[in-house]
């Protein structure tokens, strides 16, 4: 026997529930339940009600806010409106906010009945659309990374293999392409996955500071070592350290750590003795790390420790056919966090998702899903709903600047705003970006006078460190 579906009934009138109420439980698939108050209901919803009804105008809330409130917790949840004061701006307005329809008394119950089971089925196919989009997208997903494009599934296929075994691997793709991602999937499918993953962002801390970060130093070993502490590789030990953003490593640092790899063993700063270790190192760059180690800038016997398995995630604009799927787990996931009752997103929205260059790849469109979620006006995500640049594209900003034809300094002015602003001025993913180190960011804002100069004095101090070693290094 099929249950009934419950539907909440609510209206200050208790002559219109009464009546509702003796119509819709003389048809053996429903039971009701009613409320005097929208605020009574709405503290009584359960995701076992399929449907309501409820009146426009009551005291306390009305309708229109019943379902604002109401759609955050279940957007599935379909809403019938009726009033006595119709008009057909009211209705709009109710459709919009999310109304299923929208119906004008005196009611005819015929027509009620008509539009709840239409209701009903409209719910059940969203329902049996979601649950096949969840298997959808976990037949094209891999340890939490989705991708469905042939590059996304290779990505896959070489993860499912190296993951068993010891060697080094090197990942290489733009920023925000998910490299931590394929990292900590490495990782938790590997035989390490009952150890410790330990990530560093090797641009994130100032090179005088990384060594200690990463090997441990000794106490006294240095001003403010108080105590001894234990470094990266030790916390890692028998698991896996991510060493992200490798190619702004320092190259004396760079040394240490081919010393490291070399002989397994780490010696903490200001201590004599080697330990021995048990890690797995993964590596990531956005860099050429070949073209840089033929250049110089990169230690070339390092490169080939780290790379014994190169794995490359392609930029976004070059996987396509990735972005719906991206688009609709975003969506879901900050659906869920912001209680909100975005339903999908139209084929006019979705075609200008595939459009963008995004720059920023996957992080970029999940910024952009987060904010349309948030300011999205109906049940689906619009054009109008995704954010509108702020600043024109790299292409367009070349080319105002090729035609005005400025100074080197001028143009390099220029650029290091456009990409600040991009990063809303962070300065890290800014230098990132640039293809230099935080530090020379910090020079370049003083010499252009966008910082006072006290702000860029620990980077300052650091720089003049780091030059008085390389001084007594030669």
């Amino acid at each position: 026997m099929t249950e009934k579906a419950l539907i909440f009934l609510i209206d200050d009138d208790s002559q219109m529930t009464s009546m509702l109420k003796d119509f819709l439980e003389g048809h053996e698939n429903y039971r009701t339940q009613s409320f005097s108050s929208a605020q009574e209901a709405f503290q009584a919803i359960t995701n076992e009600v399929s449907l309501v009804v409820t009146d426009l105008k009551m005291p306390g809330m009305d309708g229109i806010s019943f379902i604002d409130q109401t759609k955050r917790r279940f957007p599935l949840l379909p809403v019938i409106l009726i009033s006595a004061f119709g008009s057909v701006e009211t209705a709009i307005e109710a459709t919009k906010r999310g109304a299923y329809h929208f119906l004008i008394k005196p009611l005819k119950l015929t027509e009620l009945l008509v539009y709840i089971e239409k209701a009903l089925h409209f719910r059940q196919l969203q329902k049996d659309n979601m649950i096949l989009r969840k298997e959808w997208r976990n037949e094209h997903s891999f340890a939490g990374i989705i991708g469905k494009s042939s590059a996304m599934q290779e990505v896959f296929d070489l993860i499912q293999r190296v993951s068993p075994s010891v060697a080094n691997i090197l990942i290489q793709g733009d920023s925000g392409t998910g490299k931590e991602m394929v990292a900590r999937a490495l990782h938790e499918i590997g035989p390490r996955k009952d150890k410790k993953f330990v990530a560093i962002n090797c641009t994130a801390i100032p090179d005088a500071l990384l060594e200690s970060e990463l090997f441990g130093h000794a106490k006294g070993s240095f001003t403010g070592a108080i105590q001894r502490k234990k470094g990266l590789f030790e916390e890692a030990d028998g698991g896996t350290i991510f060493l992200d953003e490798i190619g702004d490593m320092d190259l004396a640092l760079q040394s240490k750590l081919l010393r490291v790899i070399q002989e397994k063993r780490v010696r903490a700063v200001g201590e004599n003795e080697d330990k021995p270790i048990n890690v797995r190192i993964v590596a990531a760059t956005h860099k050429d790390l070949k073209a840089a180690a033929h250049e110089g800038r990169f230690r070339e016997d390092l490169y080939y420790r780290l790379s014994v398995i190169p794995i490359f995630i392609p930029p976004l604009r070059h996987r396509v056919e990735d972005i719906p799927l991206l688009a609709q787990a975003f969506l879901e996931k900050y659906n869920s966090l912001n209680q909100g009752a975005i339903n999908g997103i139209n084929a006019d929205a979705m075609q200008t998702l595939m459009s963008l260059p995004w720059e920023g790849n996957v992080r970029e469109l999940e910024n952009v899903m987060e904010r349309a979620v948030v300011l999205a006006r109906g049940e689906m995500i619009e054009n109008s709903d995704l954010p509108q640049a702020d600043s024109m594209s790299s292409e367009a900003l070349m080319s105002q600047i090729m035609g005005e034809m400025p100074t080197l300094e001028k143009m390099e002015q220029r650029y290091i705003r456009f990409v600040l602003n991009k990063t809303a001025g962070r300065k890290e993913k800014a230098a990132q970006i640039l293809g230099i180190n935080r530090r020379t960011l910090y020079r370049k804002e003083r010499d252009y006078g966008w910082v006072a100069e006290e702000d860029g004095a620990t980077e300052a101090l650091l720089e003049s460190q780091e030059v008085q070693e390389t001084h007594e290094d030669t």
